[in-house]
C-alpha cells in the first residue's frame, strides 16, 4: 500500500501585485537621521563605546521602515486583497484612477465617513474603488498606489470577466 500524495492547492496567479514601500530617499533620510542621533548620543556619553548607539539605531529603524511598507496590494482572479482586508471583484461597480490631486480630493473635507482607506502619504497616486454592495454601508474603497492606471485596469479587468 503505497501513501497517496497530498493534493496540490495552487494559489491563484495575481493580475496586480504592488508593496507600498518606501522610496530609497525615505531610507538614506532615515539614515543620516541615526548618524546624527548616534553622534549626538556620542557627545552627551564621553565613556560610550563608538558602536553602541548605532547598534541600537540602526536595527531599530530598519524594523520600523520595513513595517511601515508593509502593506500589499493584490488583485487575484476573484479578489482585490490590500493587506488582510478582501474584497470580491463582484461586488465592484467602477474603478477611478486619482493622481495626487484626486487622491487630495477624494480624501478631503467632503470625504465619505464609511469610506474603506489605505493612504500612504508618501505614495501620491491612488485609485477609488467604487462599490456595488447593497448589505455593505461602505461606499468606496481608496488605495494608494504606485501604479493606479494597472491598479484600475486589473480590477476593472477581474469585474468584468464575472
Amino acid at each position: 500500500m503505497t501513501p497517496e500524495s497530498p493534493a496540490r492547492t495552487t494559489a491563484p496567479t495575481a493580475a496586480y501585485t504592488e508593496r507600498l514601500g518606501l522610496s530609497v530617499w525615505a531610507w538614506l533620510g532615515a539614515l543620516v537621521v541615526d548618524v546624527i542621533v548616534g553622534l549626538e548620543v556620542l557627545l552627551g556619553f564621553e565613556e560610550m563605546p563608538f558602536w553602541l548607539p548605532f547598534a541600537f539605531l540602526l536595527p531599530f529603524t530598519a524594523a520600523f521602515l520595513l513595517w511601515m511598507g508593509r502593506i500589499r496590494v493584490t488583485v487575484t482572479g476573484d479578489e482585490l486583497q490590500v493587506d488582510d482586508a478582501r474584497l470580491p471583484l463582484t461586488a465592484i461597480a467602477d474603478v477611478v484612477a486619482l493622481d495626487a490631486a484626486g487622491k487630495r480630493e477624494a480624501l478631503g473635507v467632503g470625504a465619505h465617513p464609511l469610506a474603506f482607506v489605505i493612504q500612504r502619504p508618501w505614495i501620491g497616486p491612488a485609485v477609488q474603488v467604487l462599490l456595488d454592495d447593497p448589505a455593505d454601508p461602505t461606499p468606496f474603497w481608496v488605495i494608494s498606489t504606485r501604479k493606479p492606471v494597472e491598479l484600475a485596469t486589473a480590477l476593472l479587468t477581474g469585474a468584468n470577466l464575472r
